[in-house]
């Protein structure tokens, strides 16, 4: 079934570490027409690249049905997974890298994948920290999730990495 969504749908994401690893937190942005809606959420034990890929995965499961989506985020990360073609290489190898070492983050990078599915997505990267208003928003929202409200478990990372 091909996908012909009507909703165009901007999407903005941060995430941000106290430590690396260390308590942590994302930040979203949805825009949807003239409605704007903000989301942020405080992880207790994890790393900053978990918290970018995090806040997509979250952004887009708040999301009802398909939509075009123009997602844009500063890290390097997320964008080399999906624009870069690390994804598909990493699912091709049985979630290897090319050193035919795991995958980082695989579950979170299964998630994704599954997740843009039904969406049809452009991506583009800002500069973290510079003149995106709403990166810089989102960058705000994922530190104050990082240091005031670190609560929230990541299973996916404390599983295997006790907080010591």
């Amino acid at each position: 079934m091909a996908l012909n969504p009507t909703k165009e749908v901007s999407v903005y994401t941060d995430g941000a570490c106290r430590g690396n690893p260390g308590p942590g937190g994302y930040g979203i942005i949805l825009e949807y027409k003239a409605t704007k809606k903000e989301f942020a959420e405080g992880y207790r034990w994890t790393t900053n690249n978990r918290m970018e890929l995090m806040a997509l995965v979250k952004a887009l499961s708040l999301l009802k049905e398909p939509c075009r989506l123009k997602i844009t985020t500063d890290s390097k990360y997320l964008l080399g997974g999906i624009d870069e073609g690390w994804l598909l290489s990493w699912k091709a190898n049985g979630w290897k890298t090319k050193k035919g070492d795991n995958v980082q983050n695989r579950d979170l990078w299964e998630k994704l994948d599954e997740l843009l599915r039904h969406h049809i997505a452009d991506f583009a990267w800002v500069k973290g920290h510079a003149d995106n208003p709403e990166n810089n928003r989102c960058d705000e929202l994922a530190v104050i999730a990082a240091t005031e409200r670190a609560t929230s478990l990541d299973h996916g990372y404390e599983a295997l990495n006790p907080k010591p």
